[in-house]
């Protein structure tokens, strides 16, 4: 038996040993990315060819860089793999051949990639809206798995849509926000090794520029000199840089223009016309950009451009004068000739034309876009002189006169008649009106005066005016003058007469209304003055039975009634009147009789009044103000203006703060007052003062004054001025310095026993300071310990037998039991008080006694 199984395993061992059998060390292997790695590939038998295998089936051949084989003798081969890449992974077969035998081995190769981020950009911007696509990308082996965190929260794309994350991993935000801004963690998981990384990646937002402009119209006036701004506010992320544009060009800083820092502001220095028109302010940033337009308007204020002076000859037909203005808006043009004003259409007469419009069309205003013109017919002398040709808009206005010069014969102007007397001269005036200026000769009956031999008689000129004055002398130089004006456009002539003047008739009394003392005598003027104007009234009046007493008043426009005084009341009087001219005095007019009134008990003395000009309230006084030093008081001047007839009685001054109605208390100022300080005035306060000027009449209208009150001083103002002076300062300084010297030795003295006092009591008053008395005590002790043989003297002393010093007859003399400073002297009841106390006084006084063995005897 045992011989067969032998020879069964033989046959066995010889049947393996002829076929070829393959191993692979090691069977399977795990590579990371980038490692290199080698197999070994073992051929039991005698194998001629041995090759590896690709994964994907093709032979590896020798010249593969990356996967190389070697044959390393008969029965091995080497398989290895350089810089692992994920395509290297896979099953690798080992085949040895020999003639028709072939074995072959396998090795599974897995490749492992560690999780790398290869493209993650940070920061990643985006604008407001748009669908953001966050980049992440990842590689590993296996594929990781990507998931994404938000402020540390996972985003999960089944609870907000807006976020998606794609299958290449990138996150997806649809219409991202502001709000969505800020840092991502991009998160990488690989679940079978259990490996894990993240990148951090910001996300910025950018917000596309916002822009509004300040102003979106804005005025200004050309010509002035004047600089406009224009600006406009942008907002966005980042923020936006500004620009402006006139026409599409870019405006920068210049004589021109003028940008501030931020570009947000342009200024356009010296507007003209041509600088109207849109501004267009762009904002820009990484979002894009937004514009706005502000649209400048330039206006022009109205100028007159051209005008015509023009020449005409009185009773042309017509005559045209033009004028042309520019300015933005259009101006309108009118017209004005001395107080008239004239526009486009209106017609006027040149008769009265402050008050009414005639009908007869001399005058018409014609305008056409920015040309007017004035049509004058029927050209009259009146028509000549200066014309204003005026041009406004909203902006402002332009005047320029312009000249119309109208040739006409003489005109001669004058009162006809002219009154005088024998021996008084009178002038004859001639006024001409001509252009060309006439020149004027005068005539008596047909002779050209003065004659030579005549002396009353001579002629004055002052511009186009030429007097004639005569002297008359007798009835014959009274009569007819004639005055001739010539010119190159014609004559004109025209006859004076000089009258004689006449005395003028007699005033007439209308009415007499007496008083206890005075009467007021109401009268109408003459109805003739003579010719010449009356220069006086004489009025007189008499008792019955006595003689006349007169008295003259000048006569005034509107004088109608006298007031006559100095009468005895209760008395029958009689008045009259006369007038009187240049030529004399009229005859009296009826003698009108009256009786004075009595004296009533409570009739004040009369007020004298020499006319009947009526009296009235005063002037409002003009009021002037001037600060005082100390800032809140006032001093109020006042100027006096017109009293109405009657003197000032007194002034009436209020004030108040214009914050609160209540007035102060009414301050009463005398007649020949002129101002009132007005005191303890509130610190910068604005206040109102009113002074009042009172006559007989009544109260004037208030003067009225405001004002504000300085601003209240940290220091009283005038300290300087009313301080001391220098040498006071040095003196206070010394006093002082001194007090503190007193109260340092008086420390010196109590505390230390030392100082200027210390000194003074001790040489001089032989007196120790307090506390001295322990010194001496222990200057004793000191003694005694030196000197032991000294014994002490033991004194026994009750409080009933008083000493010498306490019986107050002096101090004694000194002892070796006597301190040194004077004992507290007692008052009568305090020594009787401790008398009833008995005590036991024990002094311990050093002595002379032979010296002991070193003990110290002791009471």
């Amino acid at each position: 038996m045992l011989q067969i199984r032998d020879i069964l395993w033989g046959f066995l061992y010889i049947a393996c040993a002829a076929a070829i059998q393959v191993q692979v060390t090691p069977t399977h292997r795990e590579i990371s990315v980038g490692e290199s790695k080698f197999f070994l590939c073992e051929v039991v038998g005698d194998a001629k060819d041995i090759d590896w295998f690709a994964p994907n089936g093709e032979k590896i051949l020798p010249n593969n860089p990356n996967v190389q084989v070697n044959r390393n003798d008969e029965t091995t081969s080497t398989l290895t793999i350089y810089h692992a890449d994920v395509d290297d992974a896979g099953i690798y077969k080992c085949v040895a051949k020999s003639g028709d035998k072939e074995a072959q081995a396998t090795v599974q190769v897995k490749i492992f990639q560690k999780i790398t981020f290869k493209n993650v950009p940070s920061p990643q911007e985006f604008n407001e809206g748009d669908d953001a696509d966050i980049i992440c990308d990842v590689v590993g082996s296996p594929v990781p798995f990507i998931l994404w965190k938000h402020k540390g929260v996972r985003i999960q794309s089944n609870k907000d849509v807006r976020y998606n994350v794609m299958d290449n991993g990138h996150l997806l935000i649809r219409g991202i926000k502001k709000t969505d801004e800020g840092a991502y963690n991009c998160e990488a998981r690989v679940m079978e090794t259990g490996e894990i990384n993240f990148k951090m990646i910001y996300v910025v937002v950018n917000v596309l520029p916002t822009i509004r402009a300040r102003q979106s119209e804005v005025n200004a006036t050309a010509d002035m000199g004047v600089s406009i701004l224009l600006a406009c506010d942008a907002d966005g992320f980042p923020e936006p840089a500004v620009t402006w544009a006139y026409n599409n060009v870019i405006l920068k800083s210049g004589d021109k223009y003028s940008l501030n820092e931020d570009g947000s502001e342009l200024v356009i220095k010296d507007v003209i016309k041509v600088d109207e028109g849109d501004y267009t302010c762009i904002a820009r940033n990484k979002a894009g950009e937004m514009s706005q337009e502000v649209s400048l308007n330039v206006f022009v204020q109205a100028k007159i451009t051209y005008l015509n002076n023009e020449t005409a000859i009185e009773f042309d037909d017509e005559v045209t004068l033009t004028c042309e203005a520019s300015g933005d808006p259009t101006p309108s043009i009118s017209w004005s000739f001395q107080n008239r004003m004239f526009s486009e259409g209106e017609q006027a007469s040149w008769t009265r034309p402050d008050q009414y419009e005639s009908h007869d069309r001399n005058i018409v205003v014609r305008s056409h876009a920015r040309v007017s013109s004035l049509l004058l017919k029927n050209v009259d002398y009146t028509h000549a002189g200066q014309y204003l040709c005026t041009a406004s808009n909203s902006i402002g206005q332009d005047n320029q006169p312009v000249y119309l010069e109208v040739r006409y014969a003489p005109k001669i102007h004058g009162e006809v008649a002219v009154y005088t007397w024998e021996g008084n001269p009178a002038n004859i005036s001639c006024e001409v009106e001509a252009h060309p200026g006439a020149s004027v000769t005068w005539f008596r009956d047909g002779l050209q005066v003065p004659a030579v031999n005549t002396t009353n008689v001579k002629i004055y000129s002052k511009q186009s005016n030429s007097y004639l004055q005569v002297s008359p002398e007798s009835q014959s130089d009274f009569g007819s003058y004639n005055c001739t004006a010539t010119n190159a456009m014609g004559t004109e002539s025209k006859e004076f007469l000089l009258i004689q003047a006449e005395v003028p008739s007699s005033p007439k009394i209308q009415r007499v209304e007496p008083f206890s003392s005075s009467a007021v005598v109401e009268f109408n003027e003459p109805d003739s003055f003579g010719g010449v104007p009356i220069i006086k009234y004489l009025v007189e009046w008499r008792l019955d039975g006595h003689g006349w007493t007169g008295k003259e008043y000048d006569a005034t426009e509107d004088l109608t009634s006298i007031t006559i005084v100095g009468l005895t009341p209760d008395t029958i009087y009689e008045v009259k009147m006369s007038a009187v001219n240049g030529k004399g005095e009229s005859e009296s007019s009826a003698a009108v009789k009256f009786k004075t009134g009595p004296i009533p008990s409570s009739e004040a003395p009369p007020l004298i009044v020499t006319t009947s000009i009526a009296l009235r309230e005063p002037s409002a006084p003009k009021l002037e103000a001037m600060v005082q030093n100390q800032g809140n008081a006032l001093k109020v001047n006042w100027i006096k203006q017109d009293d109405g007839g009657s003197p000032i009685k007194h002034y009436l001054v209020r004030y108040k703060a214009k914050h609160v109605s209540d007035w102060k208390p009414e301050i009463r100022m005398p007649h020949g007052s002129e101002y009132v300080v007005l005191g303890g005035l509130d610190w910068n306060t604005e206040y109102e003062v009113r002074v009042v000027a009172v006559n007989q009449k009544g109260k004037s209208e208030p003067g009225i004054l405001s004002f504000r009150t300085a601003t209240e001083p940290t220091t009283m103002p005038g300290a300087s001025g009313s301080g001391l002076s220098t040498g006071a300062i040095v003196g206070i300084l010394i006093v002082v310095f001194f007090a503190l010297l007193v109260a340092v030795d008086v420390t010196c003295y109590f505390l230390n026993k030392c100082g200027l006092l210390m000194c003074i009591a001790v040489n001089f008053c032989g007196k120790a300071g307090p506390g001295a008395k322990s010194k001496d005590m222990e200057e004793g002790k000191a003694n005694f310990t030196k000197d032991e043989s000294k014994e002490p003297i033991v004194e026994v002393r009750t409080e009933e037998e008083p000493t010498q010093n306490q019986e107050g007859v002096g101090p004694a003399e000194p002892n070796e039991t006597t301190p040194l400073t004077e004992p507290d002297k007692k008052t009568k009841d305090d020594v009787k008080t401790e008398a009833n106390n008995t005590a036991v006084e024990v002094k311990t006084v050093p002595n002379e006694a032979p010296q002991t063995n070193g003990n110290e005897s002791k009471a």
